[in-house]
């Protein structure tokens, strides 16, 4: 390991108690020991940007101690699958009034780790699959040259690649992509979970009000309650929300897919996809 790597974590902790400090210094009245933690949890290419900056938003309004930079994420940038050992580990950290974010599964112990720490409050936001999809090509393409499917996206057109992001590739290693419905079978669990609040990435951009009076609302669940009135919470975290500051921001807008997707796209998306777009509430039937 070299000095950098032991440098970075030094780092880090030093930055969160810089924060801490601050946030015990803005609300030294309360004891945060009363105050939950929050995961804001997303899916890849489904707005979690946006999510880190309602977070910030939101440590804004009340007392958390800091808003993690990093991301939870289960597989590390150089394609290793992380355990749930420390997956687990990473969730333990978040101490009463700690702000984390990431992109976790929906993976069986994870869900009961939530459903059994009532005080880790929680939201997970996921995306139409054909916007998302087109989002993740763009990203792959245009954004990060070290994606995994940059190079080999790089050679095909645009028609090819949105069928390779319905069908997936199957080769090895890190190129290796899951077809689309098999993507979200990784995260939608998330659906059946009590606990968490499920909210739509277009309800983000669309609905914006109500959606941050949701997340609002399940934070206060239990005895917690926000300090600050609700019209002025809701005013603060609107000017924290500003996606175009984003690295990945491109458009964020919903129905893209439209201008992208040809007849064939669909009857494959429909025959690889099943009823996903049912169960996530895009459609009502296959007549789209």
């Amino acid at each position: 390991m070299n000095n950098n790597q032991h440098f970075e974590p030094l780092k880090d902790k030093l930055r969160i108690l810089r924060e801490s400090a601050k946030s015990v210094n803005k609300w030294k009245r309360l004891d945060f020991s009363q105050v939950p933690s929050i995961f804001g949890n997303a899916m890849p290419k489904s707005g979690s940007h946006l999510v880190l900056q309602i977070l910030h938003g939101i440590a804004k309004v009340a007392p958390f101690r800091y808003v993690d930079h990093k991301p939870l994420r289960t597989i590390t940038s150089e394609g290793r699958i992380r355990s749930k050992k420390e997956i687990l580990s990473d969730l333990k950290t978040l101490r009463s009034g700690a702000i984390g974010w990431g992109y976790l599964t929906s993976d069986a112990d994870y869900v009961n780790f939530i459903e059994n720490h009532p005080d880790l409050i929680s939201f997970f936001v996921y995306r139409d699959p054909r916007d998302r999809l087109i989002s993740s090509i763009f990203y792959a393409v245009d954004i990060h040259q070290g994606h995994a499917q940059h190079k080999y996206y790089k050679s095909i057109s645009m028609e090819e690649r949105i069928k390779t992001e319905i069908l997936g590739r199957d080769v090895p290693g890190l190129e290796h992509l899951p077809n689309i419905r098999d993507q979200y079978a990784r995260y939608i669990g998330w659906l059946d979970c009590p606990s968490v609040l499920c909210l739509k990435f277009e309800d983000l951009i669309l609905n914006q009000r109500e959606t941050l009076i949701n997340i609002l609302e399940h934070i206060e669940q239990g005895s917690f309650k926000i300090p600050m009135s609700r019209e002025k919470s809701i005013a603060v975290i609107e000017q924290a929300i500003q996606p175009e500051k984003s690295p990945t921001f491109r458009e964020g807008k919903s129905g893209k897919w439209r201008e992208y997707f040809n007849e064939e796209h669909k009857e494959i998306f429909k025959t690889v996809a099943g009823d996903l777009l049912i169960k996530l509430g895009y459609e009502n039937d296959y007549d789209w």
